[in-house]
């Protein structure tokens, strides 16, 4: 099931790819059912808050009607950085699975680990590489892409 969803990650990375964004999406799932989605909209919407990490926590919580999301896994393309790890932790996700790893911004073991700091009350369970290649890949196209306009 973690390839399905990542896939269904992809497909909301790809959102944010084809609107000029950093390609990162996100989903949500309980009871293998996605209950929240998203893509970053940073440069839409003016408003470094809105990762897809965060987008599709909030659409979890809002499905759930409540900001607890206990047995919930969340599939993210590109390993969330501090500000979404410490959204995942707070939330109370149960899983994390991670595409590929980001050496720059990765707060879930590749800079720090806010995921599973034993001085927090709560961690995650964390899986990384998952769909590694595709997931990479996206963000290298959309770079490349990126300077090449420039």
């Amino acid at each position: 099931m973690d390839k399905y969803f990542m896939k269904m990650a992809l497909n909301e990375a790809y959102k944010a790819y084809d609107i000029d964004e950093v390609p990162i999406g996100a989903v949500v799932v309980k009871d293998n059912k996605i209950i929240g989605r998203g893509y970053n909209l940073r440069e839409k919407s003016k408003d470094p808050t809105t990762h897809g990490e965060i987008i599709a926590i909030r659409e979890a919580s809002k499905n759930l009607n409540g900001w607890r999301l206990i047995d919930c896994t969340i599939y993210v393309t590109v390993e969330p950085c501090p500000m979404c790890a410490g959204a995942i932790l707070n939330s109370r996700i149960k899983r994390l699975v991670i595409g590929t790893d980001d050496p720059k911004m990765g707060a879930c073991g590749s800079i720090i680990d806010i995921t599973n700091n034993p001085k927090f009350n709560h961690s995650v369970d964390v899986t990384k590489g998952i769909l590694k290649e595709q997931c990479s890949n996206i963000m290298k196209t959309f770079f490349k892409n990126l300077r090449m306009k420039r």
